[in-house]
């Protein structure tokens, strides 16, 4: 057993010194042949440390391709994705006809979903991937993979939805506590983009009731000579959500709204005649 261990130490020392000496000190192409072994061995560290040294004098070679392939994968298996991302993107328009086009547009895509975060931070990636996998659905219609594209492309357009509908959701939260004009139009605007931006969102009966609780909190905080037009831009939005979810999970707390609305819109029209 002992002897074992040592010839397996003995291995393991003599191959780290072996790629030691390579990578410092070895000829092009046996860094080439290395890099090789060690992206095979799945070693991709150290695959990519070589492959970094021998990019530049590869450039324009028939191996230049393979050497790209592999640097984008050893990316992608050590979960550098939004660097595998990019690779897998640059190979695909360095060799459009490569027969490795199709699974690096894929593996493009996949890598930038990977990289993208919750929907609550930056969304570069995420929408980086929407793009990418919006393309191969697009490029590659008949792919074995087309199914999981669109699996990937629904989770992410929902994050982005997501996204949307939480900031509508805080521009009216904020306007709650600190009533203000510019508060209440940005939470206005922000679901008015929203349902325009993501037609069918999942998001929609809910951003129609915000819509509504925005636009009628805005219109009966506002002073007289500006709460008419806000009054019948309010009854709009309740008339919206009543004609997409006549029975919506909402109708109640909407029709007290309207009630309200129908009866500040009463007075000032009253008022208006008098004058």
């Amino acid at each position: 057993m002992r002897r074992v261990y040592f010839i397996l130490v003995v291995f393991v020392l003599t191959s780290c010194s072996e790629y030691h000496k390579v990578l410092n000190r070895g000829k092009v192409d046996d860094q080439y042949k290395m890099a090789v072994k060690m992206y095979e061995a799945k070693k991709y560290s150290k695959a990519l440390r070589l492959f970094e040294k021998i990019t530049p004098a590869y450039r324009s070679k028939p191996q230049m391709e393979r050497i790209q392939y592999m640097v984008a994968n050893s990316n992608f298996n050590i979960k550098s994705y939004s660097l595998a991302g990019y690779y897998f993107k640059r190979f695909s328009q360095n060799y459009p006809k490569s027969s490795k086009r199709e699974e690096a547009d894929f593996l493009s895509a996949l890598s930038f979903y990977k990289s993208a975060p919750v929907y609550s931070k930056d969304a570069t990636d995420t929408n980086k991937a929407i793009e990418a996998f919006q393309s191969f659905i697009d490029k590659y219609p008949d792919s074995p993979k087309l199914a999981e594209a669109n699996k990937y492309y629904s989770e992410l357009r929902y994050k982005l939805e997501t996204k949307a509908f939480e900031i509508a959701k805080t521009y009216y939260r904020i306007a709650e506590s600190r009533p203000r004009d510019n508060y209440y139009r940005a939470s206005i605007a922000a679901f008015d983009n929203l349902l325009s931006d993501y037609l069918g969102t999942t998001y929609k009966e809910e951003a129609l009731f915000y819509r509504l609780k925005a636009s009628h909190d805005f219109a009966m905080k506002s002073t007289k000579r500006r709460r008419g037009k806000r009054v019948k831009e309010a009854i709009k939005a309740y008339e919206k959500l009543k004609r997409n979810f006549p029975n919506s999970k909402y109708s109640k707390e909407s029709e007290v709204m309207l009630a309200t609305l129908e009866k500040e819109n009463k007075q000032l029209e009253e008022q208006l005649v008098k004058s």
